[in-house]
């Protein structure tokens, strides 16, 4: 074996072709000449290790989480991949984003992009890294001939603010750490951005799928509820707990608040309530609102049932979603 010196003996219907030489680290594995198992395994651990954590399968895009940030999102890279055929550039969710973008505006005809793996493989990195991308791409000069430049940039910036920030306010009410993944989603989501005839953002709504509400009351050893709990407690002023009934005094006494807190490694919760409410601002919630949306429940309403908490929770979670997506 390669590396360790080591002798295996394999049947020989076993053995799988390998490919030539030209083919390492190839951009595209529709393209290898024996297309087998031990090939496309091998085509994307080469591939990872070199930091290329997108490939090519035919009209597929493999993605494999590096479960650390790289710094190929930068608004330079989205620039670098506007307008450019998918073989121009090297495999990216942004030539994706762009693909799909372009046969829209050529074709007259609506276009999906489907994001799917098991927990934890990327699917909703990659969903904002679509929404960033077209975000930048379809309003950059929106009604330039029409309206005066200062006011263009005021609406576009607008917009553009709200797209990106509309996702983490849904991963703040909707996510949670679990065993598998620090920022696991825990609910489907459909995203539909709807565009003018002219090819620029227009609005956006969203549909929501099988909320796991039982995690509001319950969840497992070494898994946490979602992320806004842990916001608000590590965040919110001695005024806000006391309005809210979670100061020391109160939360000592309920079972759900007493036990610790499981820590997510490289997160800064005080930071991220921040971003929270910051993205709550720019998508037009009032500081009112914000804290009327602030899940105070599981203190108020601690011993009226399980039922009537999970219910509270999906509806909330529902008006949330409605009340910032109309906003665009």
């Amino acid at each position: 074996m390669q590396g360790s010196g080591r002798k295996l003996t394999v049947p020989k219907d076993v053995i799988q072709k390998m490919n030539p030489p030209k083919f390492e680290k190839v951009e595209d594995m529709a393209n290898l000449t024996y297309l087998n198992e031990a090939s496309v395994l091998y085509n994307l651990k080469s591939r990872y290790y070199s930091g290329l954590i997108y490939t090519y399968s035919g009209l597929f895009c493999v993605v494999i989480n590096p479960y650390k940030r790289l710094p190929i999102y930068r608004e330079e890279i989205v620039e670098w991949y506007k307008g450019k055929k998918r073989h121009e550039r090297p495999p990216h969710i942004f030539a994706i984003a762009d693909t799909a973008y372009r046969n829209m505006i050529l074709d007259r005809k609506d276009q999906s992009i489907l994001c799917t793996g098991e927990s934890g493989a990327g699917k909703t990195e990659n969903t904002k890294r679509v929404i960033q991308y077209l975000a930048s791409v379809a309003t950059s000069t929106k009604n330039q001939k029409t309206t005066p430049s200062n006011i263009i940039s005021k609406l576009n910036g607008e917009l553009e603010a709200q797209l990106l920030k509309a996702n983490p306010i849904l991963e703040a009410f909707g996510n949670a750490k679990t065993i598998k993944n620090d920022n696991s989603s825990r609910f489907g989501k459909f995203i539909r951005i709807n565009f003018d005839t002219s090819g620029f953002i227009a609005g956006a709504n969203i549909e929501t799928y099988l909320l796991e509400k039982t995690r509001v009351i319950r969840k497992a050893p070494e898994e946490r509820s979602f992320h806004i709990f842990y916001q608000l407690l590590a965040s919110a002023t001695p005024e806000l707990k006391e309005k809210l009934l979670l100061n020391d005094a109160a939360s000592a006494k309920h079972n759900y608040l007493s036990h610790g807190m499981i820590e997510v490694s490289g997160v800064d919760e005080k930071q991220a309530f921040q971003e929270t409410a910051e993205a709550m601002s720019i998508m037009g919630i009032s500081e009112e609102d914000q804290q009327g949306s602030l899940p105070f429940f599981p203190i108020r309403f601690f011993g009226i049932g399980f039922q009537c908490i999970t219910c509270w929770w999906e509806r909330f979670f529902q008006h949330l979603k409605k009340t910032f997506w109309s906003l665009l």
